[in-house]
């Protein structure tokens, strides 16, 4: 196109209008372009939103299965150690309930012994008191020859 043309066109409301019309259609096809990018720039952030919940949701899940693990495992020691005390603890029970049978068997020993004692030393008196008599009788029967 010369420059003639160009002013005639210029000069033109036709021509003018088309222009506009022109530049109204590139807007417009900028303007869809525009948001036909927008759109899928928001629905690529949603995906990586979904995706980025999706992978808290599963740590979540995993960090709770975690802690269960470990409370179970808590629980467990907590019952075995319960247990062995227990067991430890009717040990000495036992111990106890067997020493005092011996601490009574020997009190019941250490008595029959003093009582065996007693016995022994009243018949070791009787023995001598009866020899002594003998002895006095012999001697009064001496003294009356």
């Amino acid at each position: 196109m010369s420059d003639e043309e160009r002013e005639r066109r210029d000069d033109d409301p036709g021509a003018q209008v088309d222009v506009a019309e022109r530049r109204l259609q590139q807007a417009a096809s900028a303007a869809a372009a525009a948001e036909e990018r927008a759109i899928a720039e928001i629905m690529a952030l949603e995906d990586d939103l979904e995706k980025e919940r999706q992978a808290k949701a599963d740590e979540l899940e995993r960090l709770r299965q975690a802690h269960a693990a470990e409370l179970e495992r808590e629980r467990q020691a907590r019952e075995q150690a319960t247990a062995a005390a227990e067991r430890r603890l009717a040990e000495l029970e036992a111990q106890a309930e067997a020493a005092e049978r011996r601490v009574g068997e020997a009190q019941r020993q250490a008595a029959a012994a003093r009582e065996s004692g007693a016995d022994v030393e009243a018949r070791a008196r009787e023995a001598a008191a009866a020899w002594l008599r003998g002895q006095v009788e012999a001697l009064r029967r001496e003294a009356d020859r």
